[in-house]
């Protein structure tokens, strides 16, 4: 054997060992991907059993059949998602991040025109509260419907233009958007109103704003110690 035909015999079996190698890598990491959605889908299914057996000793749970509704949505089932939806709103008719989910549902399946007449129900239903329209707008920021949420958002805005809790969730909201000019302004608001918080503080410092101590008025304590409330209860 000459040294030219050792040298290409060596090479190839480099090149074999190379692919078998990475045959394996590939096999394993396929077994690996498998084995995950295997569990995922082994423990979405369990938490569909326990839901179901929730319902069956309490039909009316509204908080159970919007969980059950969020996971037929994420497996695609737009029909059942939109109808378990339906039901918890049928007990829970302010269930926010329920209008929110069967918005975006609908809008995932294509049914526009329905999408145009329930969200101006549900917003207009929030109207009269600040707290209902700010838990529909991070409800609605949640799934990704930015129109809605700005609608909500400015509708809070206007039912309590001195909650720092409003002007701060919209100061996020923009953050989120890189529009720091707005989000400058309405962070700096909610400051001015509420000088407690170490986060708005710390993003207001983060934009280049220099901060100074104001007075806070009791009326803006009081609302916001109701809008903490009413998220936490969320």
């Amino acid at each position: 054997m000459t040294q030219k035909v050792k040298v290409f015999c060596f090479y190839l079996l480099v090149v074999m060992l190379s692919l078998s190698f990475i045959g394996c890598n590939a096999s394993q990491l396929g077994g690996k991907n498998k084995n995950i959605e295997k569990v995922e889908s082994t423990v979405a299914e369990k938490k569909k059993a326990s839901l179901l057996k929730k319902l069956e000793r309490k039909y009316e749970d509204a908080q159970a059949h919007f969980e059950l509704g969020r996971l037929h949505q994420k497996d695609g089932l737009w029909m059942q998602a939109e109808q378990e939806y339906s039901i918890a709103l049928s007990f829970d008719p302010v269930h926010r991040e329920a209008q929110a989910a069967r918005i975006k549902v609908m809008l995932d399946s294509g049914d526009k025109s329905r999408v145009d007449i329930l969200s101006e129900e549900y917003i207009n239903q929030a109207a009269t509260s600040a707290l209902g329209s700010l838990k529909l707008a991070l409800a609605f920021q949640g799934h990704g419907l930015d129109e809605y949420a700005l609608t909500c958002y400015q509708q809070a805005l206007r039912l309590a233009p001195n909650s720092a809790r409003v002007n701060r969730q919209i100061g996020y909201y923009y953050l989120s958007k890189g529009n720091k000019v707005q989000a400058q302004d309405y962070l700096s608001r909610s400051f001015q109103l509420d000088p407690m918080q170490p986060e708005v503080a710390g993003e207001l410092g983060r934009l280049g704003v220099s901060i100074r101590i104001p007075t806070v008025s009791v009326d803006a304590r009081k609302l916001d110690r109701a809008v903490d409330k009413s998220m936490k209860n969320k």
